[in-house]
């Protein structure tokens, strides 16, 4: 079987950092890190993801301070906060596609970093309240937009080794 072996390659070194160096992240990669997310697969093509890009030093800072989960801010570069638009269609069951679109978003993102030889990880914001009203205070949400994570991004700290998470009994063949 012929495949793609650096893409195969990229998905099995992913893995989440939350340690960042000082040493700053370009634009360009920034770019080319959006562009990713933009690539995903999306439900009829509705594409209701919406990226915040934070670059502010205090934003940062602060979110990180405030989000449980995201104390890593403090260190990274940037972060993207991938957003669903709940108005991007008129059909109320296309509209509860968002959390699918924006996922497979932000995978593409964690990969899309990974292959630049940068760090990142997904920080849950979505469903829950608390850290929802955090990042609309920060971001300026307007109500259709609905956070569902934040991805800090930056220069790993250290070398890291994925986690080997293969595990063949979760595999059910046509039937359980």
């Amino acid at each position: 079987m012929e495949t793609n072996k650096k893409a195969i390659d990229i998905i099995y070194k992913r893995t989440s950092i939350r340690n960042y160096s000082n040493k700053k992240i370009s634009e360009e990669q920034l770019e080319t890190i959006l562009r990713a997310g933009m690539a995903a697969p999306s439900g009829m093509n509705i594409q209701p993801w919406r990226f915040i890009v934070i670059r502010n030093r205090k934003t940062l800072d602060d979110m990180g301070q405030e989000l449980p989960y995201a104390k890593m801010l403090s260190q990274a570069d940037s972060a993207i906060v991938v957003c669903g638009d709940i108005n991007t269609s008129e059909n109320k069951d296309l509209q509860k596609l968002w959390i699918q679109d924006c996922s497979a978003a932000s995978e593409n993102i964690l990969l899309a970093i990974t292959s630049l030889g940068l760090a990142g990880l997904w920080t849950a914001v979505y469903p829950y309240k608390d850290r929802m009203k955090i990042v609309e205070k920060y971001c300026k949400i307007p109500k259709n937009i609905i956070p569902l994570n934040v991805i800090p991004i930056g220069y790993p700290a250290k070398d890291y080794s994925p986690k080997d998470k293969w595990d063949p009994s979760k595999i059910h063949k046509e039937s359980w």
